[in-house]
C-alpha cells in the first residue's frame, strides 16, 4: 500500500528549545506539500497544533481523534478537516492507527513515549506492516537510541529488531525514507488494523 496519511505523535506542550517549534510546523508543511494526510491526536496546542495549523495552512487534510476526557484539558482544534471525539484512549489509538498509513515521532512526553512504544511492539507482534520514523529534532531521540541497543547488548531485544524505526533529522528525508519503505507488500504481509486483532 502506498502512504496517503501518516500518524504523528508528539508533544501537547512546545518544550523548551524553538527547534521544534520549527520541527513541527516543517513537518505540517511537508506532509501539505506531499498531500498526505495528517492524524494526529486532535488539539490546537503545543507541537501538536502547530503542526495541525500548518498542515490546514498549506491546503492540506487534517483528522484529529480526541476523547471526551481531554476535550478541556487539551483543547480540541475546531478547525480540522475531521474531529472525532471518542470515549477513551484506547478507542483514540486504534482510530488513529487505522486511519494512517504510517507514523512518526517528534519530541514529546510519556504520552508520545507510550504511543510510539505501543505502535512499534504492534509492528513486532506483526499487527501491522506499516513503516514507524522518528522525526530526531535536535538529537531528541539520541538517548532512545542509545536505550535501544543497550536493549540488544543485554538480550533484551534480537540483533534484527535493533532498529525498528527510521531516524531522520529533517521532515523531507523522514518522509522519503517512509515512503520508500512504504511500497506495495507481497500478499503475506497484508496490514492487519487493531480492530482486527
Amino acid at each position: 500500500m502506498s502512504i496517503q496519511s501518516v500518524c504523528v505523535f508528539c508533544g501537547s506542550r512546545m518544550g523548551a528549545r524553538p527547534e521544534y517549534l520549527e520541527g513541527a510546523r516543517a513537518l505540517g508543511a511537508e506532509l501539505a506539500r506531499r498531500g498526505l494526510a495528517l492524524v494526529y491526536g486532535g488539539t490546537s496546542v503545543g507541537l501538536m497544533g502547530a503542526m495541525a495549523d500548518a498542515v490546514l495552512a498549506g491546503g492540506g487534510k487534517v483528522v484529529g481523534v480526541l476523547p471526551h476526557v481531554l476535550g478541556d484539558r487539551e483543547i480540541a482544534h475546531r478547525g480540522l478537516t475531521e474531529l472525532h471525539m471518542v470515549d477513551s484512549m484506547h478507542t483514540r489509538k486504534a482510530m488513529m492507527a487505522s486511519r494512517a498509513d504510517a507514523f512518526i515521532a517528534m519530541p514529546g512526553g510519556v504520552g508520545t513515549f507510550e504511543e510510539l512504544f505501543e505502535i512499534t511492539t504492534w509492528a513486532q507482534l506483526g499487527i501491522h506492516h506499516k513503516p514507524i520514523g522518528l522525526l530526531n529534532v535536535a538529537d531528541f531521540y539520541g538517548p532512545l537510541l542509545a536505550l535501544m541497543k543497550r536493549a540488544v547488548d543485554e538480550g533484551f531485544i534480537p540483533e534484527t529488531r535493533a532498529q525498528p524505526f527510521a531516524c531522520e533529522a529533517s521532515p523531507a528525508a523522514l518522509l522519503d525514507v517512509l515512503q520508500k519503505a512504504g511500497q506495495p507488500l507481497a500478499p503475506d504481509k497484508q496490514v492487519l488494523r487493531p480492530e482486527q486483532t
